[in-house]
Formats: structure tokens, C-alpha cells, sequence
């Protein structure tokens, strides 16, 4: 948080007739979190305000433990997160974790702990070789006919289990604001026909301003060969008063725009979440989810299961489970591959097919996405295939 006498700032808000809807819509989520003591006198106004959730962000041990009774391993955490990935958590994500159990899903995920000092002798900082497959500043280039776009290293909260902890985080460093930085990644996809999907991720592109966000996305939008657009993002997830009415309408003036949001648990699909998400799929807005599997926060099918389900109902698309990248202070968070490809056995032929992702490991040092499953085919031999079912049951297929 901004104040230095940990309590909330608010500022009085205009409520004559022209924001009067806006108040009716920031009062439904007032019993969200006014039961958090230095949260109670928050203006209803101030709370929707995403910028307000930024500047009020949780930065210090001291002002988390407001909110929650730390643990010791998460005291010994935060005393030692410093540099890149230092905490940084949203009030409306503080408002969401339990406050006594630490143990829980929402809140390891954001509070930093101990384990991350231990580093494994197989992890590395840059797991998926992004760094060597950049052929411009901010531009990463693996697959022949697309491109992720780096447009930002600032994110509402840092996620412990990031994949680019070393990139991602506050720095005493003043990011450029300037479009001129990104002038030789747009050069480079002008000049190369092969890229027609363009990922624009971070950090969190939805961080910048509305008018930023716009002049990228144009200047990609006016490339000729390019017709696949994405936002990476999980500002609906972590910040979703950040998806606003203007936000919408001004991605809806580039559309085709797909989005792909990070889920990990259902307890993130919240009331406030979910009309984040119905905004944008109102706004014809497609939305996938990326899940990271984590040990101890998603690791059962009845879990992930959930998951799906609920996604579903908010019209999120489950796209992707990764496996924890192999990232420096993150082991643990990994589970063994068996664990993943279980999940994916529980899911196939025991819901609906929407509700099965595809189980990816990223090939450490740059190798791609690798769908990893289980083995369905047993056997293969001049055109006879013998196939087991979701139920165990054998089939022979004659080609």
C-alpha cells in the first residue's frame, strides 16, 4: 500500500447523478470485503477503481499481517522476497484468501515463502529459453508462425509459482512508457509474412492504460499478414475491476481478439471475477483458460474437475494444464508428471470434451509445448490399432 501508516487512503467520490450507476454496481461487492477490518470504511467507488487497487496493493509483512496470521515459513518468505519478484498482492485478492489457513490455494499462491530460498539442482532462470529465442528487444520467437510480445514486466499481483521471475516485478528501474521501445519487435514482425498470431503478454498487458494498450494492439492490428491476435492475462482473475466498459469497447474495435486467462482454482471464480469474464465474452471476446498445475492447490482431478466446470459456466474455455515450469525456487510447487496425466485420464470420457484441456510440458530449454496424456493406443501393426477406452475397455480399429 501506498500510506505509510498502514491504513487504507480513500478520497471522497463525486456521487451526483451521473455516477449513480456506478455506485449502485460498486455496492453489490461491498459485503465482499468490509468484514476486513482496514478494508470496512473503503468507499464503495474507490474499491471498483482499479487504479485504487494498485496504488493500495499489499507491499510489506506488515501490513499483510492485518489481514492474515502469517505462518512462520511465510514470515521467513516475505523477509527474504526481495528484488524482482517481490510480493505484491491486490486488496481484492487479500479480501478473497483465508485469513487463517495457510495452506490455502488463493493465499499460496500470492504470499511468498521460505521454500522459494531452496533452488534444485535442475532449475533454471529462463526454463523455456525465451532470452535466446529473442530476435528483437521484448520479443520472443519459437514457433514458425507465431510470436509472443512482451509489452510490459509489471503485473497486479506476482505469482510465486511465475515462470519469468526474472523478468516480472517492481524495480527501482522506471519502466519506458514510450512505443518507441517496441519499434524494432513491430519492424521485425513486419518484415517477417511467416507470423500470423501475435501473443501480446508480460507481465500483464492489461496493466497498461487503455490508450497504450490501444496504440500496440493498432500498430500489430495494422500489419497485413497478421490475422490471430491474443492478450495473455490474468487481470480478471487477480484485478477485475480492470476490465471496465471502455476497456471493452476499445478491444471490440480490434476484434478478432482472443483472450487467454490464467485460472488455477475454482475458489478464484468469484462474483466479481465472473463479471469481469461475462464483460468480455459480452463484448464477442473469446476466453480460454491456461492452468498451471500445483501441488497442493490443484493437484486432484475432483479439483481441476471443479475447475473446468465452473469456467465453463462462465463461458472460459479450458485450454491448456501446464506443468510447472522448471523455474528457479519453485520445486515446491511441481508435482510428477504421473500426477498431471491422471488428472487428464480422470477428465477424458468422464465430462464433457469442452472441459478437457490439453496436459502440456514445456520443454526446458526452449523446447515448446509437448502434449503429454494418457497412452490410449496399445498397439499398432499393419493397419490394426487396438485402443483402450476411457473405462478401460479394448477396441480394435481396421484401417
Amino acid at each position: 500500500m501506498a500510506n505509510t501508516n498502514n491504513t487504507v487512503t480513500t478520497e471522497p467520490q463525486n456521487t451526483t447523478q451521473e455516477n449513480t450507476e456506478q455506485l449502485r454496481f460498486a455496492k453489490r461487492f461491498i459485503r465482499d470485503y468490509q468484514q476486513i477490518a482496514i478494508y470496512k470504511d473503503v468507499n464503495p467507488l474507490d474499491w471498483e477503481d482499479w487504479r485504487w487497487q494498485l496504488k493500495n496493493r499489499i507491499r510489506t509483512k506488515e501490513e499483510l499481517a492485518q489481514i492474515i496470521k502469517l505462518s512462520p515459513e511465510e514470515e521467513k518468505g516475505l523477509d527474504r522476497a526481495r528484488g524482482k519478484l517481490s510480493m505484491a498482492i491486490t486488496p481484492y485478492w487479500a479480501s478473497i484468501i483465508d485469513p487463517e489457513d495457510a495452506d490455502g490455494p488463493l493465499r499460496r499462491q500470492a504470499v511468498p515463502v521460505s521454500a522459494e530460498s531452496a533452488v534444485s539442482p535442475h532449475e533454471m532462470t529462463d526454463p523455456c529459453a525465451e532470452d535466446r529465442d529473442s530476435p528483437a528487444p521484448f520479443l520472443v520467437h519459437r514457433y514458425p508462425d507465431r510470436v509472443l510480445l512482451l509489452a510490459t514486466d509489471h503485473c497486479a499481483m506476482y505469482c510465486r509459482h511465475c515462470t519469468r521471475r526474472r523478468l516480472v516485478g517492481e524495480s527501482e528501474k522506471k519502466e519506458d512508457n514510450s512505443l518507441s521501445r517496441f519499434d524494432a519487435a513491430i519492424d521485425y514482425i513486419k518484415s517477417n509474412r511467416k507470423v500470423r498470431d501475435v501473443l501480446i503478454s508480460g507481465g500483464d498487458p492489461l496493466i497498461l492504460e487503455d490508450e497504450r494498450l490501444e496504440d500496440l494492439i493498432s500498430k500489430i492490428r495494422s500489419i497485413s499478414h497478421v490475422e490471430f491476435l491474443r492478450l495473455g492475462t490474468r487481470v480478471p482473475v487477480t484485478l477485475p475491476q480492470r476490465v471496465t466498459e471502455n476497456l471493452v469497447n476499445m478491444l471490440k474495435k480490434y476484434a478478432p481478439i482472443w483472450i487467454s486467462i490464467h485460472f488455477n482454482h475454482p475458489k478464484e471464480i468469484t462474483r466479481r471475477s465472473k463479471v469481469a469474464c461475462d464483460m468480455l465474452t459480452d463484448g464477442g471476446i473469446p476466453l480460454g483458460s491456461q492452468t498451471v498445475l500445483l501441488k497442493g492447490i490443484n493437484d486432484r482431478p475432483y479439483i481441476m474437475k471443479k475447475l473446468m466446470h465452473e469456467l465453463l459456466q462462465i463461458r472460459v474455455r479450458p485450454y491448456y494444464i501446464y506443468q510447472c515450469d522448471p523455474v528457479r525456487g519453485t520445486q515446491h510447487f511441481r508435482t510428477p508428471v504421473a500426477t498431471g496425466i491422471n488428472i487428464v485420464e480422470k477428465l477424458r470420457g468422464h465430462t464433457s470434451g469442452y472441459a478437457v484441456p490439453v496436459y502440456v510440458i514445456d520443454g526446458p530449454g526452449g523446447g515448446g509445448k509437448i502434449p503429454v496424456g494418457p497412452n490410449y493406443v496399445l498397439s499398432q501393426a499393419k493397419g490394426k490399432y487396438v485402443l483402450r477406452n476411457y473405462r478401460g475397455k479394448i477396441y480394435t480399429y481396421l484401417e
